[in-house]
């Protein structure tokens, strides 16, 4: 069922939902082979798509003992935030490393060339809100791996090697 919203009768809005009810991409990834199995632990729900929010995404994020949530990496243009809801886990950005647990919270602004990545060695379940704007035309730089953004035939955005090649 959906409602509409009152300063906007034409657009349809999904009622309220338990962050847990929206559906979990279960390591689902744009990283082509051999990548992907790196995130394989990691559990998300897009909340933010669920509600059709356009101008910034909002992520219920589960790593499983032992995942990481992305390849090392940072955002030319686009600003992330994570807010940690249970559990503990290791936040890299660059060559450091800092423990977060429940309540802890980070942020990693655009353009500053820090990669970033959160591993779970822990025994337990990690969750966090993931946030980040949508800023077009975003480049992302991934310093430990053979990958980078280009467009397929469509013009859809795909990951290939760093000198261009496509991934089988």
């Amino acid at each position: 069922m959906t409602t509409q919203q009152p300063d906007n009768p034409g657009l349809m809005n999904p009622p309220p939902i338990r962050a847990l009810a929206v559906v979990a991409q279960h390591g689902k990834t744009i990283y082509p082979m051999p990548f992907a199995t790196q995130v394989e632990g990691r559990i998300k729900r897009r909340l933010g798509d669920h509600f059709g929010l356009k101008n910034f995404g909002v992520n219920l994020t589960q790593l499983l003992p032992g995942a990481v949530s992305a390849l090392m990496h940072s955002h030319a243009r686009q600003d992330e935030f994570i807010y940690v809801l249970e559990g503990e886990c290791i936040a890299r950005l660059g060559d450091s490393e800092y423990p977060l647990r429940a309540g802890d919270c980070f942020g990693f602004p655009a353009g500053t060339g820090l990669a970033h990545q959160l591993v779970n060695r822990s025994d337990a379940t990690v969750s966090y809100l993931e946030v980040g704007d949508r800023t077009p035309n975003e480049i992302v730089d991934y310093p430990n791996d053979d990958l980078a953004f280009g467009k397929a035939p469509d013009g859809t955005t795909v990951l290939v090697h760093k000198d261009g090649r496509p991934y089988e």
